[in-house]
């Protein structure tokens, strides 16, 4: 339990006496505790903590909630150390305004936790599965991409923060349609190169100069050997080459990125090992399926949708549907208690059904948690950027990177929530003021450092300073902000919400900033004081450095 949590409870405690002493001094009657909330109010000025026991009691104790309030707050133990003046606001909200003796206690504990500081175990050990990007292996990474890897990957620290046992995986699509389309498209490409004509890419293939390149490739390396092959054959080679090139670009790109997948797992291992076969019985067996038009269906009707969904088509090749049906039932069958997956919003009509599936299948469809995203919109010179420069195509993840870096376009892609539509302003990314979100975080972690720095000397320890010299309001809010990050960690991995982390950053550099304008650091007239300070000053170090090294952003010492 964290220094925050332990004093949450001792406030509840102080709150349940209080209940109990007013119902024995006959202040009101109740039968059964009510379970009320202890939480730190979204305005500072209402307080550290408020509770709503008030109202809760109302219809136990028939009386106005205000009453109730003021019989629990004359009740109250007055001789509290903790507790240092109490308010009734509202409609019966009690709000406790703490003694500042607590909050001292936090720097030496962010002083001795260090890179562990903010870490939680709301997880306890759980085995938890996070699946992002997972693109196509037949082009570039795009905006999508990225914003799916800067959520993803952000998602996955915050649960390891949180006390989970986290695997970050990338699911390879290297079977299917799309496969086939790709060695078409290389096919006519190849062909192309070599000087014949009519060679027409089809309709759904791939068109990139990225094809092109590889198919260059091929005969750079080959000649025109492979016209001598039957036309699968070819195929099947060009095929394993590009994929090869482009799940290594992919690496590339996203490690470029800072992310670092702990499994990579193929599609095609799915269908080699007979698992799509074997889901398929297994839905046959339930009664879930049918037979149509030479087709295998399943009753997708049952789970309410609108239409049935095909499995096994006419030709005996199955559907993609039936692959991931059978990619998410070894998600389960390898022991993940909870499978979080992060897909674009346009696959909002797959949520529904693959969880109903988990349900046909024996597992439950509710520890699958689907993260949907929103478009990114680019904007530039205030116009919205359509492609790519470079390739006429659309801007790719590593172009993205080359302009503004990974830092930016990081904290850019994590600090919104992902249901919302991003714009993201190319220019305000690069832009080095504090305008710039990113700058303006990684500034304070910058001048924190160059402040401890000027001083010559080791950071003095926090057991060895009279840390009650930190007075100042600026003090006290930036302790306090130092001090709610493992409940700030705890909630936003409850709730899947990695976005506020990064508030949490930026607000923690604004009280940063307004601390260091408002109370001189290095006094050389009060060495005490000055101590306490950068015990201060490298508590928020910490805290800041710990924050950006979740979201995958460089703390930077030097700006």
């Amino acid at each position: 339990m964290n220094l925050v949590e332990q004093v949450t409870e001792q406030v509840r405690k102080e709150i349940e006496q209080g209940i109990l002493k007013a119902k024995a001094d006959g202040r009101f009657d109740f039968a059964e505790m009510p379970a009320f909330i202890v939480e730190v109010p979204k305005d500072k000025s209402h307080g550290d903590f408020a509770t709503n026991a008030a109202m809760l009691l109302t219809k136990q104790a028939k009386m106005k909630p205000r009453d109730i309030a003021q019989a629990i707050v004359d009740s109250l133990n007055k001789e509290s150390k903790l507790i240092e003046k109490v308010e009734i606001a509202g409609p019966g909200f009690i709000n406790f305004y703490l003694s500042q003796n607590w909050l001292y206690d936090i720097l030496p504990v962010v002083e001795a936790q260090d890179t562990a500081y903010g870490s939680v175990d709301i997880g306890k050990g759980e085995k938890v599965q996070v699946e992002f990007v997972s693109a196509n292996p037949t082009g570039l990474l795009h905006m999508g991409n990225a914003r799916g890897g800067a959520l993803g990957d952000s998602l996955a620290n915050l649960l390891k923060m949180a006390g989970y046992d986290v695997t970050k995986e990338f699911y390879i699509n290297d079977a299917g349609n799309q496969i086939i389309n790709l060695g078409l498209s290389l096919e006519a490409r190849y062909r192309q190169l070599l000087g014949e004509t009519g060679c027409e890419i089809p309709e759904n293939g791939y068109h990139g100069q990225d094809i092109i390149d590889t198919a260059q490739r091929i005969v750079d390396a080959v000649g025109d050997s492979y016209l001598q092959l039957p036309e699968a054959e070819r195929q099947e080679k060009m095929i394993a080459t590009a994929l090869d090139e482009k799940i290594a670009a992919i690496k590339s790109g996203l490690a470029a990125f800072g992310v670092e997948y702990d499994v990579w797992f193929s599609e095609t291992t799915l269908h080699e090992s007979g698992a799509v076969k074997e889901v398929v019985d297994l839905l046959t067996e339930k009664g879930m399926t049918y037979e149509k038009d030479g087709a295998i269906w399943l009753k997708t009707t049952d789970f309410g949708e609108e239409k049935d969904e095909v499995l096994i088509r006419s030709n005996g090749i199955p559907t993609y549907f039936a692959a991931d049906i059978a990619y998410h039932k070894n998600k389960f069958d390898r022991g993940f208690k909870r499978v979080i997956n992060i897909w674009g919003a346009d696959h909002h009509g797959h949520v529904a059904r693959m969880k109903r599936s988990m349900d046909a299948i024996g597992y439950n469809g509710d520890d699958l948690t689907v993260l949907l995203m929103q478009l990114v919109r680019l904007y530039q010179n205030g116009e919205v950027v359509r492609m790519s420069k470079r390739t006429g195509q659309y801007v790719t993840l590593q172009e993205l990177i080359e302009d503004v870096g990974k830092d930016a376009a990081r904290y850019f892609f994590i600090m919104r929530n992902p249901d919302s539509h991003l714009d993201f302003d190319l220019d305000l990314a690069k832009e080095q003021s504090s305008d710039n979100p990113v700058y303006y975080v990684q500034y304070a972690h910058a001048r924190i450092n160059s402040i401890l720095k000027a001083t010559g000397k080791a950071v003095p320890k926090a057991a060895e300073c009279d840390l009650t010299l930190l007075k100042e309001e600026a003090e006290l809010e930036l302790i306090r902000k130092i001090a709610n990050l493992p409940t700030e960690i705890a909630y936003a991995a409850e709730q899947l919400e990695p976005y506020r982390m990064a508030r949490y950053a930026t607000e923690l550099a604004t009280l940063f900033h307004s601390f260091y304008n408002s109370c001189r650091v290095i006094n050389e007239d009060d060495e005490a004081l000055t101590n306490a300070r950068l015990v201060l000053v490298n508590a928020a170090r910490i805290t800041l450095r710990n924050v950006l090294t979740m979201l995958g952003v460089s703390a930077p010492e030097r700006m």
